[in-house]
């Protein structure tokens, strides 16, 4: 007689997100235990970890948008960091957890010219990698040894449940305007984009393989956000300009450490538009 593979218990911070939303969907082999407190107060955490049986964490809680990070730095360091090291130190008093996923970010890094591998050079590009980054850094001190733990740099990504302030939604808001032509700045960043479904595949590939250790979640491909804004307004059939003297920036991926876990990207930026629309 066969028997099924008992689900592994998924408890799971940030489930209201637009990566959080899109990876529920994505059951498989997980019982989902959302968390529905505070990620700032200790009491919220203790009450969901004892009241649950749960195997592993998924902690995807975050305030992203870089522009509200840098306007509102004490909360969302209070929500990025405190929370993340309230839920680790939590944890550690639970002894029941077998593996541990901490959503972090490529604005943990340097901008670079080359492809970015999880040893290049640490130097946060915005207020919201630092705040990843002082996470990260907790994480690696207190879990040592203690719990596996993976840590998912995720580079840009987008979704039809996006919304500005990110990249592409706002340039698909801009192109809904009345002007007869736009203009655009800032465009000159080449960038490493993924739809949400890729994000979500290959957290779940690291989950699989209770993967331990860094790893870049991104295409690998240089993206211009010029070259965006001409796939979305040609799209919208808009007329644009671009007026950009901005010196050249990159964060792109070298994503191969991922891929050796049969994981790979399925869309390019044409494609992950086109859903858009």
């Amino acid at each position: 007689m066969k028997f099924d593979k008992p689900k592994l218990r998924c408890g799971i911070t940030g489930h209201t997100g637009v990566l959080g939303k899109e990876f529920l969907t994505k059951k498989n082999n997980l019982k989902f235990i959302k968390f529905k407190g505070d990620i700032t107060k200790k009491k919220d955490i203790k009450k969901w970890l004892l009241h649950n049986s749960i195997d592993i964490i998924i902690h995807l809680a975050a305030i992203v948008p870089t522009n509200i990070v840098k306007k509102k730095f004490n909360y969302a360091n209070k929500v990025n960091y405190i929370g993340t090291k309230l839920l680790v130190d939590e944890l550690l008093k639970y002894k029941k957890i077998k593996w541990f996923f901490y959503s972090s970010t490529s604005h943990v890094y340097k901008f670079s010219k080359n492809k970015i591998s999880e040893n290049s050079k640490i130097n946060p590009t915005s207020k919201y990698g630092f705040t990843k980054l002082k996470g990260e850094n907790y994480i690696k001190k207190t879990l040592n040894k203690k719990i596996p733990y993976c840590i998912g740099r995720i580079f840009s990504f987008t979704s039809v449940h996006q919304k500005k302030p990110f990249v592409i939604p706002s340039i698909i808001n801009k192109a809904k305007l009345r002007q007869e032509t736009v203009s655009f700045d800032n465009t000159n960043h080449l960038r490493d984009f993924l739809c949400v479904d890729d994000v979500c595949n290959a957290i779940k590939a690291l989950i699989d393989r209770k993967s331990t250790g860094i790893y870049n979640i991104g295409s690998g491909d240089k993206v211009l956000i010029s070259d965006i804004v001409k796939l979305i307004f040609t799209k919208c059939k808009k007329k644009y300009l671009i007026k950009d003297n901005s010196k050249q920036t990159c964060l792109v991926a070298n994503n191969s450490k991922i891929k050796k876990l049969n994981w790979k990207p399925s869309k390019n930026i044409k494609s992950i538009i086109e859903e858009l629309f």
